[in-house]
């Protein structure tokens, strides 16, 4: 039984930037609206060699490129992507803090 379709898919999609390293996590317990199995919000941390020569919004408009289908704008599920994009000689193993849900962690 597959428990997180979402995070599966989003993960399909981004293995075309045939990345070295990729962590998405599900934050979406910590917004308002929160039910179990919820997949609505998600933080990714990537590295990719895709992302050479790029500016910070060239990286996201890859990403998001590639992951549209899966946004609620689209008829998907997720509601935000927060993402932090490395290049192999940017990444040092950091991943920065989520901030706060205006609408839960008041």
């Amino acid at each position: 039984m597959n428990t997180t379709p979402t995070a599966d898919a989003l993960h399909a999609e981004l293995q075309a930037l045939a990345p070295q390293h990729i962590e998405l996590i599900n934050e979406s317990m910590s917004h308002a609206g929160y039910f179990e199995g919820k997949e609505s919000h998600f933080k990714l941390t990537i590295v990719s060699d895709a992302f050479e020569g790029k500016r910070l919004v060239g990286r996201h408009q890859l990403i998001y490129g590639l992951v549209t289908p899966l946004l609620t704008s689209q008829g998907g599920q997720v509601h935000a992507l927060a993402i932090h994009a490395y290049t192999p000689t940017e990444w040092q193993g950091q991943s920065p803090a989520s901030p706060l849900c205006a609408g839960q962690n008041k």
